[in-house]
């Protein structure tokens, strides 16, 4: 059993878990209908796919090679590379968020695009110096590399997609921290391959400013104030976690706290965040990167 389907078996053993738990705590009766639904989606993970699962799989991973040369050479010639990382986010979010949001915002972003893969997710990532420990480091549980590893682990990646076929390699980071390593990987190729047209890197900023731009500004338009929004495990990132993987934020510990602070390791204020606030900025996030990456592909 491959890392994936033990991840996604784990996932759903935690949703059957959590709902028969709340129907529990309500004294009413289990949801046995959707109980039933998650285990035969358990049961099915471990089924190969079909041709026709197969020409509709988003994921890279769940590929064999010889479907994913198909697939490639039947015009699903974009990848998508989400880049996670992994650090700390407070008392009351997981130190894996960035990484699930990536992976399941990837998935959506190439769903709406259709012929697009995406590429598993990259989440060792720079944090900041570890010795002696700056940023997130200060905290337990951080992961941080350096600027030149970060950026031979692009690098390396984009030019095996380009190998494969490829035309369009676009890194998708939900992390501000390396926004400009990506930039910089991308434009290094990008020069190197001038005068070849088979493939282009893009960084595609425009993924990250629909949180850090437009996401912020919908909530200050609906009364929240920047202290509230934060910066950084603040209502605006508890939010968006929340609605793409609730478990990820320990939302009935985080209502009855006291207002965290940046000794904490959190820059705001979460504990307004709703999965329905998170929803918007989902929206957004799909939005935005469909728009961009469509004009990315179509100027090639």
């Amino acid at each position: 059993m491959n890392f994936l389907t033990q991840y996604r078996r784990f996932r759903i053993n935690t949703l059957i878990a959590r709902n028969l738990k709340s129907t529990t705590k309500r004294n009413a009766k289990p949801d046995f209908v959707g109980t039933c639904a998650l285990l035969v989606a358990a049961l099915c993970l471990s089924a190969p796919l079909t041709c026709e699962a197969a020409a509709s799989e988003v994921e890279l991973d769940n590929l064999t090679w010889t479907e994913a040369q198909h697939r490639i050479t039947s015009g699903s010639t974009t990848i998508l590379v989400p880049i996670g990382g992994t650090e700390q986010s407070g008392p009351y979010v997981a130190l894996g968020k960035h990484n699930v949001r990536a992976f399941l915002l990837a998935q959506k972003i190439a769903q709406t695009l259709g012929n697009t893969l995406v590429a598993p997710v990259i989440s060792y990532v720079p944090e900041g110096s570890i010795h002696p420990p700056v940023a997130h480091m200060r905290f337990t549980g951080t992961i941080s590399i350096p600027d030149s590893a970060f950026e031979s682990m692009l690098e390396g990646t984009a030019r095996s997609f380009k190998q494969h076929g490829f035309k369009d390699v676009i890194f998708l980071g939900d992390h501000g921290g390396y926004q400009k390593n990506m930039q910089k990987v991308a434009a290094r190729l990008n020069h190197e391959w001038a005068n070849d047209p088979s493939c282009r890197v893009s960084a595609l900023p425009e993924y990250y400013q629909a949180v850090s731009v437009s996401y912020v500004n919908t909530l200050r338009s609906r009364g929240f104030s920047m202290a509230e929004i934060g910066t950084h495990a603040g209502l605006a990132d508890t939010a968006l976690t929340m609605a793409l993987d609730r478990s990820l934020v320990r939302a009935d510990v985080m209502a009855h706290a006291a207002k965290p602070s940046d000794s904490d390791g959190v820059y705001g204020d979460p504990r307004k965040a709703t999965e329905e606030l998170g929803q918007i900025a989902v929206k957004q996030i799909i939005d935005t990167s469909v728009i961009a990456i469509k004009r990315v592909t179509a100027a090639r």
